[in-house]
């Protein structure tokens, strides 16, 4: 690899433009030839105000760089937009509550919800590629809990979840509450489980 930045810029610009998803740093220097990180992302600064004026950008969305349709360019591109599903109402909820909570389960979701959430809602937004299984909560009967992608970041145009809106306002009116009340008390039911194992006499096992 060239030292010339030129040639690093080049090469990195081709890298983002074959690839498939978007990529990390570590992902640029192994197809880079294990190419030096700080220089990495003094070339990826370079080309992000090199597209910063053209119909393309260069964006950083959840710590993975790739490029995107420039905002006031967009809807050149809204008929192949049109085709995507419009989401119901109850799939946006779901979809805000993982996005403000995560990781949560289903449990906890209605728990926020106030309504029982069908399976169907979570396929809805786990095959538009915004909503994945994050593991299970080491609780009884240890549900899966739920997060959100990459993916949805980069189609609400968010570079991590801390640009997400209102969430402090949301803490201060206690609507991120219902979630962590859930999760003590699956604990609590838990611990009481144990405690009654432990006070069960050999009969009673």
């Amino acid at each position: 690899m060239s030292d010339a930045p030129e040639s690093l810029d080049r090469a990195l610009e081709a890298a983002l433009f074959a690839a498939e998803d978007a990529l990390t740093i570590e992902q640029l220097a192994s197809h880079l030839g294990d190419a030096d990180k700080a220089e990495l992302r003094e070339a990826l600064a370079r080309l992000t105000q090199f597209y910063a004026p053209r119909g393309i950008h260069l964006v950083e969305r959840g710590r993975r760089w790739h490029f995107q349709t420039a905002p006031d360019c967009a809807h050149l591109l809204r008929k192949e937009r049109e085709s995507l599903r419009t989401l119901s109402r109850a799939a946006t909820e779901v979809l805000a509550i993982i996005a403000y909570h995560e990781p949560v389960s289903r449990a906890e979701i209605e728990s926020i919800r106030g309504v029982q959430t069908s399976g169907g809602t979570l396929d809805v937004l786990m095959e538009a590629g915004w909503v994945k299984p994050a593991g299970r909560r080491e609780v009884p009967g240890r549900p899966v809990i739920y997060a959100t992608t990459p993916e949805f970041l980069r189609h609400f145009g968010l570079a991590s979840r801390r640009d997400l809106p209102g969430i402090d306002e949301l803490r201060a009116t206690g609507m991120l509450d219902p979630v962590q009340e859930a999760f003590e008390a699956e604990m609590a039911e838990s611990h009481d489980d144990g405690d009654a194992e432990a006070d069960a006499t050999p009969d009673q096992r």
